[in-house]
Parts: structure tokens; C-alpha cells; sequence
């Protein structure tokens, strides 16, 4: 054993760390979207709960968002900044023993956050619901994450700094704020404790972190990954690098200010709503040059996409990230939200990005470092990347399709008045007609599922596989 991780270390970079990192990704993978199966399964057929609060979708929902956003997502981006940024820098993690606290840390607050969920401890709020001593622990390991890789970029062997690790900075110094700042609480107990906000000052904190949750971890951290893997991939430089920086720039500029579009039609001031519906809509331009910027960096390399699956992962993913932000400020114009909010409407544009846009360039990553950290010339099989592709596409389009669908159905159902004025539909006909897209859902999601088991699959092979990469020449091994 100690022979095979020797072979597989790198002489100048620490690839360990960036390798469970990899392999932690598609484990919480599969976890966090088998859940996700179960919870949609259950929508189509309550019985599914089995009468038990721990499987109730109340609980295994919260479960859900978090395994796939920190567990899958957050592994993934631990993974692929560590990479980029010793290559980018061309040196080593500053720490390699913080770096391994760092995983192993992590792995233990998704752990608790398993534990915890289930047994119906929470705070209840979106995306922040673990409660106070998984809170302090999440902000010690993020710190220690931030010191890492800021501390790498503090010893680099090159005087720039590659734009990835702009967006991947700014991810890391912006999801330590908004965690921090929305999570304070007063603690009851060791289980339970109550945020210091109250009323709307609490809705307004928590869709500020709610939204840029979405805005940093979501997108800033994964367009870290889309200006590095796809260009490499490629085989091409970035198509405008000055674009590039002004994309950067735009986004966290704007990004900020638009969670409160989360918020229309409620007690939050009606000035806030109008702010965060303007800053939605003025998103949709830094968003579609980033999503234009790395569509063009193909420019030359289109005809790669009829035999690299690994790039057709890439290109589609910012398909998905182009539409999803697209669709994000139509549905924040308050006259569109009102047909929109509370429907599933919004579960398919979540789910657009979510599925489309993080888990695909999440994979298709994964594919392009696999066979670099485990020493290996190629993935074991290119037809189950393909097959994976498929699988993927096909089963994020059942999804989203299906909720959109189900939500324009929805909201006109809800708005319907007889010209007595009383309601044309009781909620529960608007519930039984959604039901065809419950069932369209599950089938989507568990297609994507199953193309995680096949990736989990094409990972073991391959780091059982004898096709050995040749070493690099030394000049070459630190670019």
C-alpha cells in the first residue's frame, strides 16, 4: 500500500488531498441524489415515508439540499482549487497537514449533517439549517480552507494570477462571511439555539445568504473550475481573457445585492424587492458573458465534441448555465414571480442549474483529474463517460421539464377566480393535477442517478487500471 500512494504522489504538488477530495465527491454524489430520488418518490407516493419521522420529507429534504450543494458540491470545489491552484501557482499547498484537516473536517460536518437532519434538529433556515456546534465547526475548517489556498497564492512561483483563482478567492472569502454573519445565534442547547435577527430582518439576512449562497458557492466557485478545466480540455487558451476579468468583476459586484427577489409580495419593504429585482435582471449580463467566454474558447476545437464526452460534459453544463441564468432574472420581475413563486417552477430552475449546471461541469472535471491523480493514462472506459453524458443530459431535461410544467400549471390553477370571486381550484385538484410531472420527476432523477453508480464505476476501474501514464518530462512537470 505504501508503495502504490508513493507512486501516486506527485514531486512537486500534493495530490493526496486533492484525491480524496475527488473520490468524497462521488460518493456524496450518489448519496445526496439518492435521497433525492427517495423525497421525489415520495411526493408521487406518500406511503414511501413508511410512517417514520426520520424518513419523512420534512426531515430528508434539508438532508438532500445539503448533501448535494456541501457535501457533493463543496467536496468537488475542495478538490478542484486545490488542484488549480498549486498548478496555476506552480507550487505546493502551503500546508499539507491543514490541507488534510481541511477533508477530514469537512467529512465530519457532513457526517453530523446526516446524523443531525434526520433526527429533526435544525434551524430551520434554507440552506443553514444544521444547528450551532456544526455551524462553529463548518467556520473553523472554512477559515483553515481559506488560509491554504490564500497561503499558496502568497508563495507562488509566478507573478500572475490566473482568473480561476480570482473567482475560487472570492467563493472562499464570501461564503466565510455570509456563513458566519447568517448563522449567529443564541444557543439553548447543545441542540437547539434561536437566530439573533427576528421577523423580516431574519428573512432579509437569510435570503441574503440564501441567494449568494447560490451566487458564490453555486457559480463563482464552479466558474473557478469552468475557466481552468475547459480551456485544458480543450486544448485552447480562454477565448477573451479580458472578458474574463470583467466578468469577475461584474459578477461579484452585482451578485450581492439580489437576494431579495426571493422575497416579493411579503413584508420586506417594498423598495428592497424593487433593489433586488433590478440587480437580477442587471445579472443576466455578467452572467451571459462568462457563459459566452467559455462557449467561444471552443473556437477551433468544435469538431472535439463528436468523440470527447468529457467535453461535451463541459460545453452542455454551460448550456444549463446560460439557461439557468436566464431564467433566474425573468423569474425575479415581480409580475413573472407572481406566477411563478411557490409553484415548482422554481424546484425546475434550481434544478436547471443545480443538475445542468453544477453536477455536469462537477463531472466533467472529475473525468479530466481522475486519470492525473491516479497516475493513469486515460479513464477506463470513454463509452460509459459517453453513456454517463447521455444519461445525464437526458435525465436533467425530464426533471426540469417536468417542473416547469408542473409550475405554470400551478400558478394558474392558484390564480384562478369564478366571477363570484371564490376560487376556481381547491389546492389539492391543483396537488392531483401535478401528479403526472411527480411521476416524470422521479424517472429524470433516478436516470441521473444512475449515471453516478456508472461514473462511481469508471473511477474503481480506472484506479485499477495497468495503463500507466508516462512521467513528464521535469521541465514540464511544474507548468
Amino acid at each position: 500500500m505504501s508503495e502504490l500512494n508513493s507512486a501516486l504522489e506527485h514531486p512537486t504538488y500534493n495530490y493526496k488531498v486533492v484525491r480524496q477530495f475527488a473520490v468524497m465527491t462521488v460518493v456524496w454524489g450518489i448519496v445526496g441524489m439518492l435521497v433525492g430520488v427517495l423525497i421525489a418518490a415520495q411526493l408521487a407516493w406518500p406511503a414511501l415515508n413508511f410512517d417514520l419521522p426520520y424518513l419523512h420529507f420534512g426531515r430528508l429534504r434539508p438532508l438532500h439540499t445539503n448533501a448535494v450543494i456541501f457535501a457533493f458540491g463543496g467536496c468537488a470545489l475542495f478538490c478542484t482549487s486545490y488542484y488549480i491552484v498549486q498548478r496555476t501557482c506552480q507550487t505546493r499547498l502551503v500546508s499539507d497537514k491543514l490541507a488534510a484537516i481541511t477533508f477530514w473536517g469537512w467529512q465530519l460536518v457532513i457526517v453530523a449533517a446526516a446524523v443531525t437532519l434526520p433526527l429533526g434538529m435544525t434551524s430551520s433556515k434554507e440552506y443553514a439549517e444544521l444547528e450551532w456546534p456544526i455551524d462553529i465547526l463548518i467556520a473553523v475548517v472554512w477559515i483553515l480552507y481559506a488560509i491554504v489556498f490564500f497561503g499558496t497564492i502568497m508563495k507562488r512561483k509566478t507573478s500572475h494570477i490566473y482568473v480561476a483563482n480570482w473567482f475560487l478567492g472570492a467563493f472562499i472569502l464570501a461564503v466565510a462571511i455570509l456563513h458566519i454573519i447568517n448563522s449567529l445565534a443564541i444557543p439553548v442547547s447543545m441542540t437547539k439555539s434561536y437566530s439573533i435577527y427576528a421577523g423580516t430582518v431574519d428573512a432579509m439576512v437569510q435570503w441574503w445568504y440564501g441567494h449568494n449562497a447560490v451566487g458564490f458557492f453555486l457559480t463563482a466557485g464552479f466558474l473557478g473550475m469552468m475557466y481552468y478545466f475547459v480551456p485544458k480540455q480543450a486544448e485552447r487558451p480562454v477565448y477573451s481573457y479580458r472578458l474574463s476579468i470583467v466578468h469577475f468583476w461584474a459578477l461579484v459586484a452585482v451578485y450581492i445585492w439580489a437576494g431579495p427577489h426571493h422575497l416579493h409580495y411579503t413584508a420586506l419593504p417594498d423598495w428592497a424587492q424593487s433593489l433586488g429585482m433590478v440587480m437580477s435582471i442587471i445579472l443576466l449580463a455578467p452572467s451571459w458573458g462568462g457563459m459566452i467566454n467559455g462557449m467561444m474558447t471552443l473556437s477551433g476545437a468544435w469538431h472535439k465534441l463528436r468523440t470527447d464526452p468529457i467535453l461535451r460534459f463541459m460545453v452542455v453544463s454551460l448550456s444549463f448555465y446560460g439557461m439557468s441564468t436566464f431564467e433566474g432574472p425573468m423569474m425575479a420581475i415581480k409580475t413573472v414571480n407572481a406566477l411563478s413563486h411557490y409553484t415548482d417552477w422554481t424546484i425546475g430552475h434550481v434544478h436547471s442549474g443545480a443538475l445542468g449546471w453544477v453536477a455536469m461541469i462537477s463531472i466533467g472535471c472529475l473525468y479530466h483529474l481522475i486519470p492525473i491523480l491516479f497516475g493513469k493514462e486515460r479513464m477506463y472506459s470513454t463509452d460509459l463517460i459517453n453513456t454517463h453524458f447521455w444519461m445525464a443530459t437526458i435525465g436533467t431535461v425530464l426533471y426540469i421539464a417536468s417542473m416547469w410544467v408542473n409550475g405554470i400549471l400551478q400558478g394558474l390553477m392558484w390564480r384562478a377566480y369564478n366571477q363570484d370571486g371564490t376560487l376556481t381550484y381547491s389546492f389539492v385538484e391543483s396537488l392531483e393535477a401535478s401528479y403526472a410531472g411527480y411521476v416524470v420527476r422521479v424517472i429524470g432523477g433516478a436516470i441521473f442517478f444512475s449515471g453516478m453508480l456508472i461514473m462511481a464505476y469508471n473511477l474503481y476501474m480506472t484506479s485499477r487500471s495497468d495503463v500507466v501514464s508516462q512521467p513528464a518530462p521535469a521541465a514540464a512537470s511544474a507548468a
